[in-house]
């Protein structure tokens, strides 16, 4: 049988393809052209297949966001299905998952492979969303430093002296800078390369929310996640449906006056932090 006569689709490409990024692309994905990227051929087996019966059009890609190369043909692939009208990346990894340079390598260096990649790709009128974390707010690095980072080069961050010196010391200093570098990957990219697409791109910081991942983060450090969910405005953790929501606003057509910005979606954890409601350990 076939679902779908419409051969000129839009095309949405997600590199990730974990619970939120997932969540993300059922929110906007219907009557699109959808292309999985993920290291893992069972993910993108098991996510496609659970697509495709439920009515989605999807092509799946081994991906390895380490890899400039592998990301880049990625976004090649992508732009051959046809006019690349979203990019969501939510590749990465957490501090409890991996050791500092493998952080760095993935969380900011890949991201970065992937901004570059589809500002070259993406089509007029097109978005893309970058999935960072609360994370970013949590260890501020100095104006000087940040002016250095968001004018090094994608392959060049890693020889940067406050990477080398701080970031690539400790895996939570690691994702809290590659998160925060996110949100300057981002803003930069908006002012330039996807500038020049007519294309706009945004980050999204999530806090405490539930997926099958996070589990790894919670049975780490669980008194650490539950302090900071009892001190936050909402009490309560987020789910994936929740920042598919924001993401599907910040993609659309309402938010067209909106890029090279973040939007925190933490329930009032940093918030806390700020106002001496909490402190981080």
């Amino acid at each position: 049988m076939i679902f779908d006569r419409n051969n000129q689709k839009q095309v949405v490409a997600l590199l990730g393809a974990g619970s939120m990024g997932t969540a993300i692309v059922r929110r906007i994905g219907a009557g699109r052209k959808i292309l999985l990227g993920d290291i893992s051929p069972k993910a993108l087996e098991r996510v496609g297949e659970d697509f495709r019966r439920s009515g989605y059009d999807v092509e799946t890609m081994q991906v390895n966001a380490l890899l400039k190369e592998s990301v880049e043909a990625f976004a090649e692939k992508a732009a051959a299905l046809g006019p690349v009208m979203y990019f969501i990346d939510t590749a990465g990894a957490s501090p409890n998952q991996a050791r500092p340079e493998h952080i760095v390598d993935l969380d900011m260096i890949g991201t970065g492979y992937a901004v570059d990649a589809f500002g070259e790709v993406m089509a007029e009128g097109g978005a893309g969303l970058i999935i960072s974390s609360q994370a970013a707010y949590m260890y501020p690095i100095p104006n000087d430093i940040e002016l250095q980072l968001v004018n090094t080069p994608t392959s060049q961050l890693k020889d940067v002296k406050f990477i080398q010196e701080v970031a690539m010391q400790d895996s939570g200093l690691a994702y809290m800078i590659a998160k925060r570098m996110n949100h300057l990957q981002a803003q930069r990219a908006a002012a330039t390369s996807w500038r020049k697409r007519r294309a706009r791109i945004n980050t999204i910081s999530p806090g405490v929310i539930v997926t099958p991942l996070a589990y790894d983060e919670f049975n780490a450090n669980g008194d650490g996640y539950q302090a900071m969910i009892d001190a936050s405005a909402a009490a309560r953790t987020g789910t994936s449906d929740e920042i598919a929501e924001a993401a599907a606003f910040l993609l659309g057509e309402h938010a067209r006056f909106i890029t090279g910005t973040d939007l925190l979606i933490d329930g009032g954890v940093i918030a806390s932090i700020r106002t001496g409601g909490f402190r981080l350990g």
